[in-house]
């Protein structure tokens, strides 16, 4: 079977590649052991000068990764750049602070000497997703190999051409033979490959009917997991919002990597005195947003990754409007080559609605009319998600209120968008996830947590 790579701007075939063999598979699962056997026991200053190795090389070739991603999934060409530096601070980061992260720590007991210790699991699985297709590896294989871990790369398969480039990153930076591997294998592939009992743990980003059969599969296997799955992040306008200030962080969120991002703004909670102003600026900002070729530096928008995911996307849009939904704008798609979808604003959205219910991956954004701010929340919450969420308030305490004590999800912003950091954890609840990612709560999910207790 052959991995597709194919460019969603003009549906043209970039590449094609072979799918690794069940020996091949194998192979690569050994050599994976082989390499931790040794990383395992690894001094910090080589693992840390690694990452700075390969922090380097992303940064010296930056421009060619970014166009990489423009053409495999239409990222537009600024949007890259930005991933890209990302990647190599989460790595700079891990290098910096690693190893103080996972110093032993000591613990008085009733015994002579006791302590905790933090020790690499071994062979690690990353399942990561097109839509971020350097970040998503990054922000997991920093931490893990700077922990002591290996890891093999089941990247999405239409992002072949970006798993093989990662793993040159770290080849190109002295990373040792089967440390960190690509596998060209398809989804059906991923039971294989945790059944190997040389494999400890999975990470999986992605939807969460993909996060559910990967965990059924890890399950099994009793094997260490961490997902981080969808979301439909509500932002509260509250009546005294900073308008100007909310409206430039909705739109900001909402096209983040033209709209194909888990923590992007989706569902726009307005309470009734403000609705008119805000949706008036919302639509203003939205029309001077450019859409068109991911590689041309004055577009914001590129193409949605493949088409299919536009024509599930319009469908969404289509059956809200059926259902009294009234479009402000966009809504059609182009007649023209390629998986655009242009920008769309949808306002007197109700729950029933697929753009209330369901998670919105494209550049559409939903305006959800309340009558105050307790309803506010409620409907914030009325969501099987639990990823970020965002409040808008000229009153700081009343916003930090409300992200702390009111809003159900992992990371919660007041006046500004939600955006990940290496300092910072991240990750969700309910059917956003399990586990955590950067800071040091990220290293510590793929090692062992393990006691001495001296008498």
């Amino acid at each position: 079977m052959a991995l597709v790579s194919k460019n969603p701007a003009s549906g043209e075939i970039i590449q094609c590649y072979d799918e690794a063999t069940d020996g091949q598979l194998a192979d690569s699962i050994e050599n994976a052991h082989n390499a931790f056997s040794a990383w395992r026991r690894s001094d910090w200053a080589d693992r840390t000068a690694l990452l700075k190795r390969v922090a380097q090389g992303l940064r010296q070739k930056c421009e060619d990764y970014s166009r990489l991603m423009a053409l495999e999934m239409g990222k537009s060409i600024q949007d890259g750049r930005a991933e890209i530096e990302k990647c190599a601070w989460v790595c700079d980061y891990y290098a910096e602070h690693g190893a103080g992260m996972l110093a032993p720590e000591v613990v008085p007991t009733d015994a002579t000497k006791s302590y905790v210790v933090f020790e690499p699991l071994g062979v690690l699985l990353a399942v990561m997703p097109w839509n971020y297709p350097f970040w998503q590896v990054f922000r997991f294989a920093a931490p893990g190999l700077m922990a002591g871990n290996a890891v093999l790369l089941k990247h999405a398969s239409n992002v072949s051409g970006c798993s093989q480039a990662i793993e040159a990153v770290f080849s190109a930076a002295g990373s040792p033979r089967g440390l960190f591997q690509s596998l060209l294998v398809s989804s059906q592939r991923i039971e294989m490959v945790l059944k190997n009992p040389l494999v400890q743990g999975v990470s999986l980003t992605g939807s969460s009917l993909a996060g559910k059969a990967v965990a059924g599969m890890a399950g099994k296997q009793m094997k260490k997991t961490v997902f981080e799955l969808g979301g439909s992040d509500p932002y509260l306008i509250l009546e005294d919002a900073p308008l100007a200030q909310a409206v430039e962080a909705c739109v900001t969120s909402r096209l983040l990597n033209s709209g194909q991002s888990c923590i992007a703004a989706k569902r726009f909670i307005v309470v009734a005195p403000v609705r008119e102003a805000f949706e008036t600026k919302l639509v203003q900002l939205f029309g001077q947003k450019k859409m068109g070729d991911p590689l041309d530096a004055s577009v914001q928008i590129g193409p949605l990754a493949r088409c299919d995911l536009r024509d599930d996307l319009h469908r969404q849009v289509e059956q809200s409007i059926q259902q009294g939904a009234r479009c402000l704008m966009g809504g059609q798609i182009p007649d023209s080559p390629g998986a655009f979808y242009p920008i769309t604003v949808l306002t007197d959205i109700a729950k029933g609605m697929p753009v209330y219910d369901e998670e919105t991956f494209g550049p559409v954004a939903a305006v959800i009319v309340v009558a105050d701010e307790k309803e506010a929340i409620r409907v914030a919450n009325d969501t099987p998600y639990g990823l970020g969420a965002a409040v808008f308030t000229s009153d700081i305490q009343r916003g930090e209120r409300i992200a702390r004590e009111e809003l159900q999800a992992g990371t919660c912003c007041v006046n500004t968008f939600v955006r990940s950091d290496p300092r910072l954890p991240f990750g969700g609840i309910k059917q956003s996830g399990v586990g955590r990612e950067l800071s040091h709560y990220g290293i510590k999910e793929f090692v062992n947590i393990k006691t001495i207790y001296i008498k």
